[in-house]
């Protein structure tokens, strides 16, 4: 009909080059803001060594609109919900595992 407005659904389709497909390990982030932006800063840190002053590398850094972060901060909270709910179902004792009666 005239004036109708179709949605189509649209998928995102990412390609990774396959030097990237191992993604980069991090133990330590940091993240900063200014009025405009969110900094990811992520870098691996050599907890073992004794001293002062623990040695690290940055393995990347990612900038974020304030919308977009707030994105992020929502997917990674309904995956992390999900991921301590399977880690908590597994963690049940077996049927019949302190059960008083057995």
């Amino acid at each position: 009909m005239a004036g109708e407005h179709h949605e189509h659904e649209r998928h995102i389709n990412i390609h990774f080059e396959p030097k990237l497909m191992g993604g980069h390990y991090a133990n330590f982030a940091n993240v900063s803001h200014s009025d405009y932006e969110f900094s990811l800063t992520f870098a691996r840190v050599d907890h073992e060594v004794e001293g002062d002053e623990i040695p690290g590398v940055v393995v990347t850094r990612v900038n974020l609109s304030p919308k977009f972060m707030r994105e992020l901060i929502d997917a990674m909270e309904d995956n992390y919900s999900k991921w301590r709910t399977r880690q908590d179902i597994g963690n049940l004792p077996e049927f019949g595992e302190d059960d008083p009666r057995a």
